[in-house]
């Protein structure tokens, strides 16, 4: 195996092990909670939805602080390095101050904007409250996290996360049951399990600083510049959550069956777009690290290494899936017309992941540059294209006779119009974004872009 696969694995395998961590988190959660009845369980459901979501949106503070931390350990500048990380580490307290303040009297009108039964909400504000005000442990993790990926290290996030997951358990099993606080035990053991996590980054950061001699204070120019940086993320974050959401929100109108099919694909395709995560995370630090040593031969390889890692793994997730198009259904559920239905979309989806493998390492790569500017209005672009053909095959019938075809030969007549949409999302969408991404990431020139924007 070549150094440059082996940089790969060695930042990609641990990284990817603590990206299963947070939805494992959740598991754990719904688990024990479930045991507590419907209402608990749904109002986990409401709460879990709300912070999920914010909390992704907030994945910003890694994105920004990796690139800027490996660019300066490949400049030979780790003090600088250490520094850029607590700028990222402050701006995920000033974050948490304006979400604190600004969200904690709209969780009520939030909850209730679901339309739940009394005891729902109930129990869903009891879990959202508590959690909402974890949020500072949750977000100075993700900063802390974006420190030690650019300083090359994903393993020590990994043990830290396997940590936090067994804490948590242990902590849910006697808040929940132990001590009858239902709900809200489960929140509050979260909470303290990711307060734990984040006073190990501390000590961990602590010590990094004090070996290189970088300042513990915030220097704002670091911090406002990280925060310019971040603007750009969130937007980029928030076009991909607006094609999620317009996606389900289509597929709720066509009907039970099409929404559970979808549901059960997305689920699928976010699972294995942890895999592929893990690539555009060492893709962001190895583009850095380089670009910090001037190495414009090394960015190039490391460009197209990655991108052949993305496409090939891809395709043997993608054959893996349509060998098991016909057995993997009925894991989920054991309706005929779900079935059916989730069989066809399994198939539209393997063949669109090798593009997605190309999209997501290209995303890691261009975040490495710190492209984040352009990686905003691209995503924003492609979810307008996404919105257009979107209506196109949902509400003005363009595919209306493939799909029609389509259905005849494998769906027993069904209505295929999931079909389409999830064809729209994980090929005209994703498409949109391979080319966006592929035109900004051919041969140089984004490389001297890179190197003349320097270390902000």
């Amino acid at each position: 195996m070549k150094p440059l696969d082996r940089d790969i694995l060695r930042l990609a395998v641990p990284a990817l092990g603590a990206l299963i961590a947070e939805p494992a988190f959740l598991l754990a959660d719904t688990a024990m909670v479930g045991h507590l009845g419907a209402d608990s369980l749904g109002g986990l459901a409401i709460a879990t939805t709300v912070l999920q979501t914010v909390v992704g949106l907030m994945i910003f503070l890694a994105y920004a602080t990796t690139p800027r931390v490996a660019r300066r350990v490949g400049a030979g500048d780790v003090r600088g390095a250490v520094s850029a990380g607590f700028d990222g580490m402050w701006l995920s307290v000033v974050t948490s101050a304006l979400l604190l303040a600004a969200g904690l009297p709209l969780l009520g009108p939030v909850v209730r904007a679901f339309g739940p039964s009394p005891e729902v909400t109930g129990e869903a504000l009891s879990y959202l409250t508590i959690s909402w005000w974890g949020l500072p442990f949750m977000l100075l993790v993700i900063a802390a996290t974006g420190l030690l990926r650019g300083l090359q290290d994903t393993k020590t996030p990994l043990v830290v996360a396997g940590l936090g997951f067994g804490a948590n358990i242990v902590l849910n099993a006697l808040l929940i049951y132990g001590f009858g606080m239902g709900v809200a035990g489960s929140a509050l053991g979260s909470v303290i399990a990711q307060a734990g996590m984040a006073a190990v980054y501390l000590v961990i950061a602590f010590r990094a600083a004090a070996r290189h001699g970088a300042s513990l204070l915030p220097h704002w120019q670091g911090v406002w510049s990280s925060a310019k940086t971040s603007v750009w993320l969130l937007l980029r974050s928030a076009a991909l959550r607006a094609a999620l959401i317009l996606l389900v929100f289509t597929a709720t109108g066509l009907g039970t069956a099409q929404l559970a099919a979808v549901q059960v694909v997305q689920s699928l395709f976010f699972a294995l777009a942890l895999a592929l995560d893990a690539l555009a995370i060492a893709g962001q630090a190895l583009i850095a690290l380089r670009l910090g040593a001037r190495d414009v031969e090394g960015v190039v390889a490391v460009n197209r290494r990655l991108t052949g890692w993305g496409i090939c793994f891809g395709a043997v997730c993608g054959l893996l899936l349509t060998l098991g198009a016909g057995l993997i259904p009925y894991a989920f559920t054991q309706d005929d017309q779900v079935r059916d239905l989730t069989a066809a979309l399994l198939v539209v989806l393997a063949i669109s992941l090798p593009l997605a493998g190309y999209v997501f390492v290209l995303d890691g790569v261009l975040m490495g540059a710190e492209d984040a500017r352009y990686l905003a209005l691209a995503q924003t672009a492609s979810f307008a294209f996404f919105a257009l053909v979107l209506w196109a095959v949902a509400d003005a019938g363009l595919l209306d006779g493939v799909l029609a075809g389509v259905s005849e030969r494998f769906l027993h007549g069904e209505d295929p119009r999931a079909l389409g949409i999830w064809a729209t999302f994980v090929i005209a969408f994703m498409g949109a974004r391979g080319l966006t991404l592929g035109v900004r990431a051919r041969g140089r020139r984004w490389v001297d872009r890179a190197l003349a924007r320097g270390l902000s």
